[in-house]
């Protein structure tokens, strides 16, 4: 089974920064994708950042600007810079990985997520 956490959350003034990071753990497997991912209160998870095993990158327009992910997935780890944060950052951020098993299964794991508050 693959577990999945994130770290790194916590309180910042707005025009600071934070840097995330997230861990696989388990056996028997590989990563294809970690992604990142947002979610307030009240709206749907966004997606924020992602990346692949061959260091493609993608993220959405509304953090393209100030986020940056590094890391490695066939490594198991992941990070989310984040610079210039605005108290519309606030929420709560999740890592999620994307992989196939050694039976060949994909999966999709969610971690249980770090809270992120920017304060005015």
């Amino acid at each position: 089974q693959v577990q999945v956490v994130e770290s790194g959350g916590g309180l910042v003034q707005a025009g600071g920064s934070l840097r995330l990071s997230c861990a696989a753990s388990g056996r028997d497997y590989s990563i294809n994708v970690m992604h990142w991912y947002r979610q307030v209160p009240g709206k749907q998870r966004e997606f924020l950042a992602g990346i692949s095993g061959g260091d493609s990158e993608a993220y959405a327009r509304s953090v393209q600007a100030r986020f940056t992910i590094s890391g490695d997935p066939a490594q198991k780890s992941v990070y989310l810079q984040m610079n210039s944060l605005k108290p519309e950052d606030t929420g709560v951020y999740y890592c999620n990985v994307n992989g196939r098993s050694r039976s060949g299964l994909l999966f999709n794991s969610w971690g249980q997520g770090t809270q992120v508050t920017v304060s005015s």
